[in-house]
């Protein structure tokens, strides 16, 4: 993770995953949100805008809405189980507005539906 970041500026993750149509954090999750505290710890000059996004099953009010809760969610966690300051951490929802694949097949949406955290 450290290495994408520092190359491309950004972590791409498909690893957070929620309940369906929903905020609400899987718990295999855990394992990559344990990975990006630990990085949040090792460098404490490290800022982070967390980025939600989703796939275009629904909406495009409630994607938005629902990739803003999300990217929330992962950075309420990430400040209350590792201890990382909140002006450390931006969160932000995209919704289905910047696709990484095409959304006409269930790879493709699944390839959509991630977290991005963006350096700041």
């Amino acid at each position: 993770m450290r290495e994408q970041l520092e190359e491309t500026g950004r972590i791409v993750t498909h690893g957070i995953l929620f309940a369906s149509n929903s905020d609400v954090i899987k718990a295999e999750s855990f394992k990559t949100l344990k990975n990006i505290g630990r990085l949040l710890q090792d460098d404490p000059n490290l800022r982070l805008s967390i980025e939600g996004h989703t796939d275009s099953d629904g909406s495009d009010d409630h994607n938005l809405t629902l990739s803003k809760n999300r990217a929330t969610s992962v950075r309420t966690y990430l400040s209350s189980k590792y201890g990382i300051s909140a002006d450390r951490l931006e969160s932000k929802g995209w919704g289905e507005t910047k696709p990484l694949d095409t959304n006409d097949s269930t790879e493709g949406k699944a390839n959509n539906r991630r977290v991005e955290l963006v350096k700041l």
